[in-house]
């Protein structure tokens, strides 16, 4: 099986974190004021993205030097997400506060949201777009910036207010941490383990859809992990309450991380010991047992109906595996 995390969004493309300049003001000042610092900008969950082809849409992060107005702006919210191979200091910052004209707010919240917005102050071209449209296009360095720039904006956007006394806490470790300034208590990125299986019985993958997806697309089933609970045991459990299946033999093949909104999947095969199906309307949509055929002919773009899950993701990483036999 190759490396997922050389083929799968955000796998690893070459971050290295520096973990240790997080609590260090002054090493942080100088990497923000040296002349070759870079600061991806997000807006509600968006990345900052650019085009090589201006008919198409974007393929790659567009970046922002520190001393621009809207780096400045939001420089004491700023996120150091690490150095690139380059040497060169990566931030981001989020411009959530920004209002654009004529804003489709039924769009923003689509599953596959299509729409772009323009900042007056950025160069034309330059747009925030979802993310998941562009995922694929990314180079392995990008990704791993936009997820973990997106994940970690998402956590501090819903963890603002202090969990032992309610009191709102303060960005602090360069954004790899909260603090309450009035209990003292100190709080950390939150990462939910989700465990998205590969079920198979005989030649058939078992694949489910949720509400709201495009037509015709199905995935991998997934669910989150609970607490006390192994990933195998997730695995089993997720599979049973959603479709009534049945799942023998576990085993673990690969992990992704999934900003959407703050997630780290756990890629799992497993073999299903019964068939039938009875979905859970409140889970799931609809499931169904897709044949080694039907499915190629889905990656192939031939399928009149099926449309498998977006490459990039890890659904996409290990269908495609099962379909060249190289799980092992």
């Amino acid at each position: 099986m190759k490396r997922a995390e050389q083929v799968t969004f955000g796998g690893g493309g070459g971050l290295d974190r520096r973990a240790e300049l997080r609590e260090d003001p002054t090493a942080l000042h100088g990497l923000w004021t040296a002349s070759d610092t870079r600061v991806l900008l997000t807006w509600r969950g968006k990345v900052l993205g650019q085009r090589s082809d201006p008919e198409r849409r974007p393929d790659g992060l567009a970046w922002i030097i520190s001393t621009h107005a809207l780096a400045e702006k939001h420089r004491e919210a700023a996120l150091f997400l690490g150095t690139g191979p380059d040497g060169a200091a990566l931030f981001a910052c989020d411009l959530g506060a920004w209002q654009p004209d004529a804003l489709d707010e039924m769009a923003l919240a689509s599953f596959a949201d299509v729409s772009e917005q323009q900042h007056p102050d950025l160069p034309a071209g330059d747009v925030f777009c979802e993310l998941r449209l562009m995922m694929a296009r990314l180079t392995p360095l990008e990704a791993e910036l936009a997820a973990t720039a997106k994940a970690l904006l998402s956590w501090h956007q819903s963890h603002q207010f202090c969990a032992r006394c309610g009191s709102r806490s303060a960005v602090s470790q360069a954004g790899w941490q909260r603090k309450c300034p009035d209990c003292k208590a100190l709080h950390f990125p939150r990462t939910d383990p989700v465990v998205i299986m590969l079920i198979t019985h005989g030649d058939d993958v078992l694949m489910g859809r949720s509400p709201g997806w495009p037509e015709g697309m199905y995935s991998l089933l997934a669910g989150f992990v609970e607490p006390g609970e192994t990933l195998e045991a997730a695995v089993r459990r997720e599979v049973f309450e959603e479709t009534g299946v049945k799942v023998a033999e576990v085993g673990y093949l690969s992990s992704q991380p999934w900003p959407f909104p703050m997630s780290l999947m756990f890629g799992c095969s497993g073999k299903a010991s019964s068939r039938e199906i009875t979905i859970d309307p409140k889970e799931i949509e609809d499931a169904i047992w897709v044949s080694r055929q039907d499915m190629m002919a889905a990656f192939a773009g031939e399928h009149p109906v099926l449309q498998p899950a977006r490459k990039g993701a890890i659904a996409h990483f290990l269908l495609e595996n099962w379909l060249a036999d190289t799980l092992d």
